[in-house]
């Protein structure tokens, strides 16, 4: 073995390297992210590499744009690697010379046998209660190329082929369970395993860190490096994420594309912290940022049961880091989205301003955006409901008498406005609970609102005043 350790809490003897590899047929989802962030995380706490690799060897269904998808999204997650990103559809030419080495060395055979023909072996197999395999027809045959003769890996018929599991310990798998693999399809392209086992040894992997989707292939790739003579990387397979339903996650669980989440407003912070979390605990802790998860992450503390994914709590942890934002930074966030909705164009310090009166009661960036309507919009519309219902005569004098005090203050910060308020109340009699959801409707359009001096404040006096003065009009019916 490369490395010497009994957790991965001590030192190295050598440079940790971890890789994420996707294919680009999809987007980046959600197990993909989890995958990339505890290879990450892993990397970074032991000062190593990460490396991506986009494993496009299947043309017919990888995409371009899934690529640059799969890029943007780690991208956004923060998760930026230190070498790649590498494609295997440019590295055809390596794996074919590691096949011939195979072949060269007795390790490897050719196999003449057609697609019909293994189906009717299976199904015999099948119909004897023997596991339908391949039963090494031509294992022996000295076989030469021909007209889509595939690949096989020459592979041990007993015996076991076991690995130390990082995260669920020793696993075990009798040789005689296993076949022997194909290496290179009938057209000569590798196959999978081939070109991931051909990878992970040139780049110089020393963990392989994925979901446990992958343990029952793990031995065929193990039983590959045995036959090139090269030594193991460690192994360490992440449990799935569930839905609600305990059932795999997927699309009718809600979006499983990480991009669909920034659409729908989710910080990146948040979406990390929450997958962090699904299978990986740090005794009762919930919050962490990226440093303190580099510090604390550790594969001991990543569990074999299944995570299950809440929406709920992603929610609550989107509205926790949008409250701990600067104001400045969810401007810059908003900006786009008020460009989406077709808002008007308007500066990042007036931006700062909304986001301070909303932020607190926000759970998405897109919440938050639909919520500031009535700052962005030239004119709000008042529903006649409520005009016919708070724009009374009784409020006339007291939106008059109030606009006047508001015209007359010196500046236009939130304590003048309180004692503005105070004289005012103070001098009429009447009471803030009168004035309050008439002004509030004047100034939003809506009854619930941050509050009144706050919202005032961010308005500005010049569209304060103008919203005041539409309102009276509204009263006096002109």
């Amino acid at each position: 073995m490369p490395l010497k350790r009994n957790c991965d809490k001590e030192p190295f003897m050598v440079k940790i390297r971890t890789r994420f590899p996707p294919s680009p047929t999809g987007y980046l989802h959600i197990g993909g992210a989890r995958t990339a962030l505890f290879n990450w995380l892993f990397a970074r706490q032991h000062q190593g590499i990460f490396v991506l690799r986009i494993e496009d060897t299947d043309q017919n269904r990888s995409t371009e744009e899934a690529t640059q998808a799969i890029l943007e999204g780690l991208e956004w997650l923060g998760l930026h690697w230190d070498e790649g990103p590498f494609f295997q559809s440019k590295r055809t030419e390596l794996y074919r010379q590691y096949i011939a080495d195979l072949l060269d060395q007795g390790k490897a055979y050719y196999c003449h046998c057609s697609p019909e023909l293994l189906e009717k072996k299976r199904e015999l197999a099948r119909a004897e209660g023997r596991k339908p395999k391949y039963d090494g027809t031509c294992r022996e045959l000295g076989l030469g190329p021909g007209p889509q003769a595939v690949v096989r890996l020459k592979a041990p018929t007993s015996g076991t082929t076991r690995f130390d599991d990082l995260i669920r310990g020793p696993i075990v798998f009798p040789n005689e369970e296993l076949d022997d693999l194909v290496l290179a399809r009938g057209d000569g392209t590798p196959t999978y395993h081939l070109a991931v086992v051909v990878d992970d040894i040139e780049m110089a992997i020393t963990h392989i860190i994925r979901g446990d989707d992958h343990i029952n292939n793990t031995p065929r790739q193990i039983q590959i490096y045995q036959a090139l003579g090269k030594p193991l990387p460690y192994f360490a397979h992440v449990p799935m994420i569930l839905g609600s339903d305990k059932t795999r996650l997927s699309k009718r669980h809600g979006a499983t594309s990480v991009l669909a989440y920034r659409e729908m407003g989710y910080l990146p912070q948040a979406l990390i912290n929450y997958l962090v979390r699904l299978g990986w605990a740090h005794g009762d802790e919930e919050i962490f940022s990226l440093d303190e998860m580099i510090a604390k992450f550790s594969l001991d503390q990543v569990g074999k049961s299944a995570g299950v994914f809440n929406q709920e709590k992603l929610l609550w942890l989107n509205s926790h880091y949008i409250k701990q934002s600067t104001d400045q930074a969810l401007a810059e966030l908003l900006a786009p989205i008020f460009r989406e909705k077709g808002f008007p164009e308007t500066d990042s310090g007036y931006c700062a301003k909304i986001a301070a009166t909303l932020k607190a009661r926000s759970k998405t960036l897109l919440e938050m955006a639909e919520a500031a309507d009535f700052y962005l919009r030239d004119e709000i519309q008042i529903p006649s409901e409520l005009v016919q219902k708070f724009f009374t005569s009784e409020i006339l004098s007291l939106l008059e008498e109030l606009k006047g005090q508001l015209s007359a203050l010196s500046g236009w910060a939130i304590p003048e406005m309180e004692k503005a308020f105070k004289d005012l109340l103070d001098r009429t009699g009447a009471t803030m609970k009168q004035l309050a959801q008439p002004l509030r409707i004047a100034l939003t359009g809506k009854t619930a609102s941050p509050g009144l001096f706050e919202v005032m404040e961010a308005l500005g006096r010049e569209r304060t005043l103008k919203r005041l003065t539409k309102a009276l009009q509204l009263i006096k019916g002109d």
